[in-house]
């Protein structure tokens, strides 16, 4: 059997086996409902908070302030949208080169509710320009929501959430930081970060997709995104994801037992295959600041156009390699990638992502790179 190479992880991980396998009991016997007073629903209720705890406890804050969502992508939402309807902001800061799941979310209360959006300039490489966000943030009284990525999916750049926050501390701005490409993948020391909302997915560090965590800061005061029950602490109403919660908690742990391993061994396969990239690709460039402050999860590369790479995407699916695209123009699509346009509108190049895990290797990346020899 051809073996399916899996160059993708920052769209989604593999669910681990022994995450799994901490999950089993809440998909089969554990099947109380968290709400319930008999036993089998105060089982459940055990779960739930045991794992609140420990995702408290591995990023340094208090149980109180994480609340279980879907995915990051609700998160998004409900911090955006509550800074918004409770907290009185009429004004948001953001990027260009933000996930959708943000963008969308403040166009659509720039269109509904009149709220006034600007757009933080970005420096060449990709990374947000402080000084930028310095003056915008002086420049108005209104109350303001900053909602800036912690790193790039599509480039990887990470942005300091730390100078971020000391500036929206300086000039009294709500800060939201989109989290979901690093928690599981960087420390987080959150009782000491001044950040007011960050967001998490499960899904990005192996562990189950439809289980996602917001952060909020407990001197925030923000009322319920979704209504129907009192679960979460009034907070987010419907029954608990039991075993996505303890998923998790499960993946979340095992991600930060061994993070100093992990993280050195998944940088040196991203420094491989960009060397062998300049090594063995004529004229190939890469996006953003991958040698520099950058994800160690995610390479964007930039390969000149031609006939052969304009199908490149589809040619290494045929070929069992799966990584993802993006382009500011691209053969058979109506809109490329809006990071891309945003940082690197060159129509003469196309841009292949690739993202990499713990499971990846490096003949794994020998392999990819001769078959990129081949396509182009």
């Amino acid at each position: 059997m051809i073996e399916r190479i899996y160059l993708d992880n920052a769209a989604t991980t593999s669910l681990d086996e022994k995450v799994l396998n901490a999950m089993m009991p809440y998909l089969t016997t554990g099947f109380g409902n968290p709400s319930s007073i008999y036993s089998y629903g105060r089982e459940s209720r055990i779960a739930v908070e045991s794992a609140r705890k420990k995702i408290a406890s591995l990023l340094n804050t208090r149980p109180a302030q994480i609340f279980f969502t879907s995915c990051g992508t609700e998160s998004n939402n409900t911090a955006i949208k509550c800074a918004v309807r409770d907290l009185g902001c009429t004004r948001i800061i953001t990027s260009k080169i933000e996930h959708h799941a943000v963008l969308h979310t403040v166009e659509y209360l720039n269109s509904a509710f009149k709220v006034e959006v600007e757009y933080v300039k970005l420096l060449p490489n990709g990374h947000v320009d402080l000084e930028d966000l310095e003056r915008l943030l002086s420049s108005s009284d209104k109350k303001t929501l900053v909602s800036l990525m912690h790193a790039n999916n599509e480039i990887g750049n990470l942005t300091d959430i730390n100078a971020v926050g000391k500036l929206c501390e300086k000039y009294g701005a709500f800060y939201h930081a989109d989290t979901v490409q690093t928690v599981g993948h960087l420390n987080f020391d959150l009782d000491n970060t001044p950040v007011h909302f960050i967001t998490g997915s499960a899904h990005k560090f192996h562990g189950p997709k439809g289980s996602g965590i917001l952060y909020i800061k407990d001197s925030v005061k923000i009322n319920p995104f979704i209504h129907g029950g009192s679960q979460e602490r009034n907070m987010r109403a419907g029954t608990e994801n039991i075993y996505g919660i303890v998923g998790f908690a499960s993946a979340l742990e095992l991600a930060y037992e061994n993070l100093e391993s992990e993280s050195k061994y998944i940088a040196g396969l991203k420094n491989y295959m960009l060397n062998s990239l300049r090594t063995n690709i004529p004229g190939v460039t890469f996006n953003g600041d991958p040698e520099g402050t950058s994800l160690f999860t995610v390479l964007s590369v930039a390969i000149p156009k031609s006939e052969k790479s304009e199908m490149l995407l589809f040619n290494l699916d045929i070929n069992n390699i799966c990584a993802s695209g993006g382009s500011a123009c691209t053969s058979g699509a109506e809109h490329g990638s809006h990071v891309i346009k945003n940082i690197n509108a060159n129509p003469d190049q196309v841009t292949v992502r690739f993202s990499f895990s713990k499971h990846n290797t490096k003949s794994q990346i020998d392999n990819v790179v001769e078959k990129l020899k081949e396509l182009i």
